[in-house]
């Protein structure tokens, strides 16, 4: 039930970038609960937050996908990284982060090169949003990890 002049680029880009936002989902939710167990409350519901975003997404490529017509369809979702302390926890969402960057960056690209204007500007959208979602990570690690000045004298 596809479109006849639905580019197989775009349909591919459009499944990997599903499958990326839900692994996304498990690996905030995942960090959540874990940061909770561990007492770390605040950085816990950011990540809550940062699931719910990250469903949010998802649900707008499954509706694209239904819009042109094709089934939604992950391919492949990435297993949920632990680690053993905060940084690490916070180095895994950034990884993932711009992985899907990227990702949104080639959808982009290839869109404009096949002239395809309303899936470029419908991941030009995602690819905004998850540069934010850098941005936020890359804040939180600036906000929990900042080290105090020095207050001694020499």
């Amino acid at each position: 039930m596809a479109y006849k002049n639905v580019d197989a680029g775009v349909l591919g880009y459009l499944g990997r970038a599903l499958s990326m936002e839900m692994s996304a989902v498990q690996q905030y939710l995942t960090l959540s609960r874990l940061l909770r167990l561990r007492g770390f409350e605040e950085i816990a519901a950011h990540f809550q937050q940062e699931a719910n975003e990250e469903l949010a997404h998802s649900d707008r490529i499954i509706g694209r996908m239904l819009v042109l017509g094709v089934a939604p369809n992950m391919t492949q979702l990435r297993p949920a990284r632990l680690g053993e302390s905060l940084p690490e926890l916070m180095a895994s969402a950034e990884e993932l982060e711009k992985d899907i960057v990227s990702l949104y960056q080639q959808a982009v690209a290839h869109c404009r090169s096949i002239n395809d204007f309303d899936n470029h500007l419908f991941f030009n959208e995602l690819l905004q949003e998850e540069q934010e979602h850098v941005g936020k990570l890359s804040n939180w690690q600036n906000r929990f990890f900042e080290r105090k000045p020095d207050n001694h004298s020499d």
